[in-house]
């Protein structure tokens, strides 16, 4: 039996916490930051938990963590 392969690409942009939860950080944050508020910019710095619908796919994607 084959052993599971961990996507590459989930596992670059989403980690796992201890209690099992997925988070990630938002996009837009790295340039072209003058036209952005800095109310924007501070929500952006902030790492979010993924929704719940979406943590199914999510294990799938990274069945190692």
């Amino acid at each position: 039996m084959p052993k599971i392969k961990t996507n590459r690409a989930a596992a670059k942009r989403f980690k796992k916490t201890g209690t099992g939860k997925f988070v990630f950080s938002k996009s837009h944050a790295s340039h072209i930051l003058t036209k952005k508020t800095t109310k924007r910019k501070r929500s952006l710095r902030q790492s979010h938990i993924i929704d719940k619908s979406n943590t199914k796919e999510l294990r799938l994607l990274l069945p190692n963590g």
